[in-house]
């Protein structure tokens, strides 16, 4: 394929299933510019594998535009996985990708890997531990992203696993780190990091792309406020459940319930389990990789805890949180319950009174607002 021809492949993506709109594509610059920078160091046998694509363009691209016989991907989000898949097909190029976890059956003999870089250090630094860890000792990480979103701070995290990190030359508004040389592995993986939550008296374990890390999370901390206030039920649902604080506890709390954490991130199910574990609760909790709980059947939940986000990717939108709402709808039973949390400005109350049902403030502070929406 020519330059052009894969420029027009990648304008045929889709995002679906993940949110669509105007403002919001499957690809970008950064996509672009790493696939250009690998033709200097990407021939037909070489062993290349694709960390952090959105929504297929790195690995689409790498196929059709590098001639890359196959790749081997890691996607943290379950909606980029489904994505890839679907772009996959309709570009004729199914069965040229291999999926796996950020482990080291993704990474055993990797001469070039390209990331899409992330937006936290703490990912960025599990994934450079794993190819150097991993990879062919000769790999080259080809990490980019946009320019306003990057910092020295990734450069000083590629600088501890790589003996040589050069930024290259930006190009609309993206650029790309070249880092190779890996250094030896320092002793054991330094995730997931493993901590102790006195305040709540439990263990909370977090890989790197896990939201929060292994910290309490300020919307998480004021839902807790109102656990007493919540329904005994006998199934609850921690959906967008980041490290399943809220699952632990509501199950701590409810030793009778069937507690399910859901979320759409690879690193957050690994965190949720590992948490659950940790706590006891390993046979009590089940944690699912799921998008917007697609595989619980409609109405099998009496209660849905939610502190949703207000981002996609790097773009501030609601789209996330209202596609939440929407699938909240589907699966709680007559007269079941969703409590969310939120940030006050976002004013999501309307929505939640369309999608669900009768909802009531039951609580706020300066910063975020706590509401209850019984399902009509």
């Amino acid at each position: 394929m020519t330059a052009k021809d894969v420029e027009a492949l990648l304008g045929t993506l889709s995002r679906l299933p993940d949110v669509e709109a105007e403002n919001l594509q499957a690809f970008d610059a950064t996509d672009g510019l790493l696939l250009d920078t690998a033709t200097d160091v990407v021939g037909p046998d070489t062993n290349v594998v694709v960390i952090g694509d959105r929504y297929g363009a790195l690995t689409l691209g790498a196929s059709a535009g590098l001639g890359v016989g196959h790749v081997r991907v890691h996607q943290d989000l379950v909606t980029g996985r489904l994505a890839l898949r679907r772009n996959a097909v309709s570009a004729g190029l199914d069965g040229r990708f291999t999926e796996y976890e950020l482990d080291r059956e993704l990474l055993a003999g990797a001469e070039v890997v390209l990331l899409q870089l992330p937006k936290s250090l703490a990912e960025l630094e599990e994934i450079a531990d794993a190819v150097a860890r991993f990879a062919a000792p000769h790999a080259v990480l080809l990490a980019g992203g946009r320019v306003k979103h990057m910092t020295l701070g990734m450069n000083e995290v590629l600088e501890r696993y790589f003996s040589s990190v050069r930024p290259q030359l930006a190009r609309q508004k993206s650029r790309v780190l070249m880092a190779s040389n890996p250094k030896p592995a320092p002793g054991e993986q330094p995730f997931p990091v493993v901590e102790s939550l006195p305040e709540l008296g439990i263990t909370v374990c977090a890989h790197g792309a896990a939201f929060s890390g292994a910290r309490l999370d300020i919307g998480t901390r004021f839902l807790l406020t109102f656990l007493d206030r919540m329904p005994a039920s006998r199934t609850a649902v921690d959906l967008g459940c980041g490290t399943g604080i809220l699952a632990t506890m509501y199950a701590l709390h409810h030793p009778d319930a069937r507690v399910v954490a859901t979320d759409q991130s690879a690193a957050a199910v690994a965190s949720a389990r590992a948490t659950t574990a940790a706590n006891g609760l390993g046979q009590r909790v089940a944690v699912i990789h799921d998008d917007a709980m697609s595989t619980l059947e409609p109405g099998s939940a009496d209660l849905i805890l939610l502190n949703p986000p207000f981002h996609l990717g790097s773009s501030v939108h609601a789209g996330a949180a209202l596609k939440m709402f929407q699938a909240a709808a589907r699966v709680l039973a007559p007269g079941g319950e969703l409590w969310t949390v939120y940030n006050s400005h976002l004013q999501y109350r309307s929505a939640l009174e369309r999608n669900i049902g009768p909802t009531v403030e039951e609580g706020r502070n300066p910063k975020f607002t706590v509401t209850r929406s019984r399902k009509s």
